[in-house]
């Protein structure tokens, strides 16, 4: 099973810049995106084959989810109970046989961290969540976290400290992750190679330069270990200030 995620920074905007070309090639069973940035009715995707779920912010042009799906869920869940900014569509999850999928889109600390204590709070809600579903059987976490974990993800490690997305409690609230039982997929296969991002500033040359960070994760429980096959950042795709990542798995392992 192929499962893609990206940030699309408005998927109105992306489609008009390459996003079907790139989605039907990628052929993914499950595609999740973030950062819709659109309301019902805004847009009409023609995905023969797919199933499109939708969780819009309540704002106009503002955040947002979206999964596509080949596999048929179990149940499509909207947020969470006791999720903070609910009404931001920033959880999205959908059950299936073998596991559960939540795609998110983690409240972003702002520039001058005037965000940071609502984003722990978001952080700690969906920890709780994750953790419970955990429990029933594993789960596939992806999306746009908004952080760079440690110095190998990000290009200027020391510029960067305590800027948001790399600030000391960010980087914390991921770690309690991993150190729940959940598995840095790319990291798994990839644990010392730098240079891998998927997000860019577009300030000038910068993409160009690869001066990036790696704020976009697929994470698995750690009982699918044995069912990770691969892992992969499409950093060539071009389409947002974000690029599309990757996971394969296999379920029957």
């Amino acid at each position: 099973m192929k499962l893609v995620s990206w940030n699309v920074n408005g998927l109105r905007a992306c489609v008009k810049k390459g996003f079907l070309t790139y989605f039907q090639a990628v052929d993914a069973d499950i595609f999740c995106i973030q950062e819709t940035k659109l309301q019902e009715g805004q847009l009409e995707l023609e995905l023969p084959g797919y199933q499109q779920f939708f969780h819009s912010a309540q704002r106009k042009g503002y955040s947002g989810t979206a999964v596509f799906t080949k596999k048929e869920p179990l149940a499509v869940h909207y947020g969470f109970e006791g999720e903070i900014a609910a009404d931001e569509g920033r959880v999205l999850t959908l059950e299936f046989d073998r596991f559960y999928l939540v795609n998110v889109y983690t409240v972003n600390a702002k520039r001058d961290l005037s965000r940071l204590r609502e984003r722990l709070e978001w952080e700690d809600a969906l920890f709780s969540y994750v953790t419970r579903l955990d429990q029933a059987k594993p789960v596939i976490l992806t999306g746009d976290m908004n952080v760079a974990h440690t110095e190998i993800d990000l290009k200027n490690a020391r510029a960067n400290r305590n800027n948001s997305g790399f600030t000391i409690e960010e980087r914390e609230k991921l770690s309690r992750l991993l150190d729940a039982g959940f598995i840095d997929t790319y990291r798994y296969f990839y644990p010392e190679k730098e240079g891998a991002y998927t997000w860019w500033s577009y300030m000038s040359k910068v993409r160009e330069r690869n001066i990036g960070w790696r704020i976009d994760y697929f994470l698995a429980s750690e009982r699918l270990r044995s069912a990770l096959v691969e892992a992969g950042i499409d950093s060539d795709v071009l389409g947002s200030d974000h690029c599309p990542i990757r996971l394969t798995v296999d379920l029957g392992r």
